[in-house]
């Protein structure tokens, strides 16, 4: 079940720091990745349509074109039921720091590997003055 890490991504320097705080050490090889490939920018200065931490989104699933929204959280505030997921799974990891328009990629836990666009950026806690969440 890991993210697939494709082209670049936009971390805050918030998130940034409590996703190595959060994993110490040993994180998910795919996070590990992120973590080292991304741009990290103060929260003032990433873009609206970046996915950050606590961003509510809307994806399309590209085999089926479904659509759903989703919101990338902490382990602790997952609830996949209600569209919470965690940074730590392939999808939030694979979600984590793309443009609206752009295609996360992750594989299920049967190796198949799924894909789903980015359509918008409903809400993102930096774009409304919350720099702390």
């Amino acid at each position: 079940m890991l993210a697939t890490i494709h082209g670049e991504r936009t971390l805050t320097e918030l998130d940034f720091v409590r996703l190595q705080k959060l994993t110490g050490n040993h994180p998910p090889a795919a996070l590990a990745d992120l973590l080292d490939m991304a741009d990290v920018l103060p929260s003032r200065e990433v873009p609206a349509d970046i996915v950050t931490m606590y961003t509510q989104v809307e994806i399309e699933d590209l085999p089926t074109r479904q659509r759903q929204k989703l919101v990338v959280c902490y382990p602790d505030d997952a609830a996949p039921n209600d569209g919470f997921v965690s940074v730590l799974s392939p999808v939030g990891i694979g979600l984590l720091g793309l443009k609206a328009g752009e295609t996360a990629r992750w594989h299920t836990p049967g190796g198949e590997e799924n894909a789903a666009r980015v359509v918008t950026v409903l809400f993102q806690p930096e774009a409304s003055g919350d720099y702390t969440t």
